[in-house]
């Protein structure tokens, strides 16, 4: 839309016709419906299997740290609160070099 007004008109016309289509159910197109039912259902079961991979691999990682250091649990808060600030800070895209660079002040 080039204008608020023009946004408007639209929004006005697409109500009307919601109001006055005989299948007030759905605007769109049963088979559209499901298609799109579909996309968005094997996406959600793509990506749960992509972060349940990505949370085993850092558990093995949170693991392997934690048997190799001896973090008392007051630095352990601490440094949570810091990397929760670092990582907002660079909208949650936190790499290892960002956490090299940080580390090393």
């Amino acid at each position: 839309c080039r204008s608020k007004s023009e946004f408007i008109e639209k929004a006005v016309q697409f109500y009307i016709d919601h109001l006055t289509a005989e299948d007030q159910r759905s605007m769109l197109p049963n088979a559209m419906l499901s298609a799109m039912k579909s996309i968005v259902a094997e996406s959600d079961n793509r990506i749960c299997r992509l972060l349940f991979k990505m949370a085993v691999e850092l558990a093995v990682t949170m693991n392997v740290v934690a048997a190799n250091s001896d973090i008392d649990d007051i630095t352990l808060e601490r440094l949570k609160g810091e990397c929760v600030k670092e990582v907002k800070r660079l909208n949650g895209n936190f790499t290892f070099r960002d956490a090299n660079d940080w580390q090393r002040g």
